[in-house]
């Protein structure tokens, strides 16, 4: 297979390469993956969609790359892609089609609608995720009833409440995953605990390095590229396990490294303000006073 990616504009291009039967609705189709034609080749293969996907998928024997990472089938089943994303399917010699479904929803059918903006702020889109969702069975047939919902009234009643009909299953749909992807933050404990460790080596480091004093405090974009995640999943992601941002972590990282100079080192507040990646020192002593409710010379003299 080529390594180029190849671009599907439309949900009727998809059907027609898969050896599905035409749409009956161009813009929103439901399909099994049983039905699909298998991949004759082994390798690899990128796609770029111009439309919404959201799958549960099960019996993967292939490898996805979402974006320019691995993506992990190995506990989960749901899976959801925003328009203009690259996924990378990697198949085995002989490999098989998963069983499940795949939603497939075309922007265009939202148009003049609040879900054209509103589905854009669920997270799971984001190529940030790289693991898929965990349905236990009553939550998957909760959500199949959604599907059957979607399938039944855009191959048997299309008319002018169609549209908001299924915008309606669609919103409780994402609703659902919302709950779900929430859960999943907390339930990946010991995956999430070592994520706190790598934070605290990172900032550790970070912090331990001379050239720091020249690049200012590290920034959220940065620890997120670190990650390999965006900074919208991250901030979630440090939100759920700590109570805090990530911007909100950075300072506390900082405050807990400034009362350390503060109280062993004789260091004027001006040096260690500009040690902490601080331009001006008033910086420096208007974050430490927000935080404690003292300034640092207050802080320093506490220990006198």
């Amino acid at each position: 297979m080529s390594d180029a990616p190849i671009r599907i504009k439309t949900i009727s291009q998809f059907h027609t390469l898969r050896g599905l039967p035409k749409p009956k609705h161009p813009l929103i189709s439901v399909i099994n993956f049983e039905d699909m034609k298998a991949a004759s080749e082994s390798g690899k293969q990128s796609l770029i969609f111009d439309f919404y996907m959201i799958s549960v998928k099960r019996n993967m024997d292939h490898k996805y790359k979402y974006g320019q990472q691995d993506y992990d089938f190995d506990d989960g089943l749901m899976f959801c892609m925003a328009p203009n994303q690259v996924l990378t399917i990697i198949r085995e010699e002989n490999g098989k089609n998963p069983s499940g479904w795949s939603l497939l929803i075309h922007p265009d059918f939202l148009w003049n609608t609040a879900m054209a903006s509103a589905i854009k702020k669920y997270e799971f889109f984001d190529y940030s995720v790289n693991e898929a969702l965990f349905l236990s069975e009553d939550e998957e047939i909760k959500i199949q009833q959604i599907i059957e919902n979607i399938k039944q009234e855009y191959q048997t009643n299309i008319d002018k409440f169609s549209q908001n009909i299924i915008i309606s299953q669609l919103e409780t749909l994402l609703n659902y995953s919302e709950r779900f992807y929430q859960r999943q933050f907390i339930t990946r404990q010991k995956a999430h605990h070592q994520f706190l460790e790598k934070l605290e080596v990172l900032l550790n480091n970070y912090f331990e390095r001379d050239d720091f004093k020249s690049k200012g405090l590290p920034s959220v974009q940065y620890l997120s590229d670190e990650f390999n995640m965006s900074p919208q999943y991250m901030r979630s992601l440090l939100k759920n396990l700590t109570g805090q941002t990530t911007q909100q972590h950075i300072h506390e990282k900082v405050i807990e490294i400034a009362k350390e100079k503060l109280s062993t080192s004789e260091l004027s507040i001006s040096e260690i303000a500009y040690e902490l990646g601080f331009e001006h020192s008033q910086s420096f002593s208007k974050l430490f006073k927000a935080k404690t409710d003292i300034s640092p010379l207050e802080f320093r003299k506490s220990f006198n």
